[in-house]
């Protein structure tokens, strides 16, 4: 067996003598860096998995956050909406009373129930003088619950803009109501702003301002709340000026539509021929008919008056007068109060007369007017009260 020479495994354990020597004195200078390197390296690891474990607390922190912030907003919500159903609740109040006004039931639409809304939250009122209460969350699921929520607010939503849009429907219809009856008065020759300024009376009052309860968030007048003003105030002037008209003479004397057989103005006078002024209406009635009040009054005058024969005068207020001559029978005495379509004689030929007929008179401040337009009105006013 060939051994290697002696000189070559000399020279081996020489180089191996001299990498362990090397190897040593290697550890026993860089010992401290080696060291120092080995736990800076072990250091950078916990900073790294410590920092790793921070980051994963913070990202479940904000979810939690998140997810109470959530819930939170969701609650404050709910109670958002408990307090504009209360809104609508007293909203829903004064359309009430204006409809009792109107004999309308002002009907928009119905309210959630306070004990169980179909979409899972409670809305109860709050007792009076005390804020609501966050109410408890329906247990279901995040989407569930502001999917419920979204349908209630579009509820609540819907019937406060049907609410708005009757409540402007009533001011409209109210308005168009006084507009056709200031018209009708306005046909007589009565001024109705000044009967209307008498039957209201005066007006004034310290000033107030609107309270937070009138204006929205923008401090702009709450449109309904404004609409609801006008709409009292349009059907208060509206209540007048029915009371108005039912106290103008806007009846028919007689029973049947009148047929006129002289009309008011400039005629033949039938005794002189000649030119005279007929103050009245000379309506066609057969004798011992009827001579009917055309509004309520006081009977001012009830006797013979010359050319009018027998004569009822009736003051009517507000400087209407009407009277009725050629009567052959009286039935009322001075200062008795007569109703529209009481029997305030007979008809007859009394006085300047040259047969049995009504003369039929109207007076505004003393001064005779065409009683043709009390009677035309008055024939317009049951259509103005039909649709009223």
């Amino acid at each position: 067996m060939h051994r290697p020479p002696l000189p070559k495994i000399l020279a081996a354990g020489f180089a191996l003598a001299l990498l362990w020597a090397l190897g040593a004195s290697y550890l026993i200078v860089f010992h401290d860096d080696v060291l120092a390197g080995f736990v800076a390296r072990q250091g950078a690891m916990r900073d790294a998995y410590e920092a790793r474990l921070a980051e994963l607390q913070d990202r479940l922190d904000r979810a939690g956050r998140d997810r109470a912030g959530a819930e939170t907003s969701l609650a404050e919500r709910v109670a958002a909406a408990l307090e504009r159903q209360a809104e609508l609740e007293r909203r829903q109040a004064a359309l009430a009373t204006l409809g009792a006004q109107v004999s309308d039931p002002l009907t928009t639409g119905a309210l959630p129930r306070p004990e169980a809304d179909p979409d899972g939250f409670s809305l109860r009122p709050a007792e009076a003088g005390t804020r609501p209460r966050l109410p408890a969350l329906p247990r279901r699921s995040a989407i569930d619950a502001e999917t419920g929520l979204i349908r209630l607010e579009a509820r609540l939503d819907g019937l406060r803009a049907a609410q708005g849009e009757r409540l402007a429907r009533v001011v409209e219809r109210a308005g168009d109501t006084v507009r056709r009856l200031r018209g009708l008065i306005g046909r007589t020759g009565l001024d109705p702003d000044r009967l209307d300024r008498a039957a209201a009376g005066g007006t004034g009052g310290p000033l107030v301002p609107l309270g937070p309860d009138m204006l929205d968030g923008a401090g702009i007048a709450n449109s309904f709340a404004s609409n609801l003003d006008l709409a009292r105030r349009t059907l208060g002037d509206g209540e007048r000026l029915h009371q108005l008209v039912a106290a103008l003479p806007f009846g028919r004397p007689t029973r049947g539509e009148p047929v006129v057989s002289s009309p008011f103005g400039t005629r033949l006078d039938p005794f002189t021929r000649g030119l005279a002024l007929h103050t009245g209406l000379d309506l066609r009635a057969e004798s011992g008919e009827p001579a009917r009040a055309t509004a309520p009054g006081r009977v001012s005058a009830a006797d013979y008056a010359g050319g009018y024969g027998n004569m009822v005068e009736i003051d009517h207020g507000h400087g209407v007068v009407t009277r009725f001559g050629h009567l052959a029978r009286i039935l009322v005495r001075p200062g008795q109060r007569v109703a529209a379509g009481d029997v305030v004689g007979l008809v007859g030929s009394t006085g300047r007369s040259t047969g049995a007929h009504l003369h039929y008179e109207t007076r505004i401040d003393g001064e005779p007017v065409d009683p043709q337009r009390f009677l035309e009105a008055g024939g317009d006013l049951a259509a103005v009260l039909a649709t009223d």
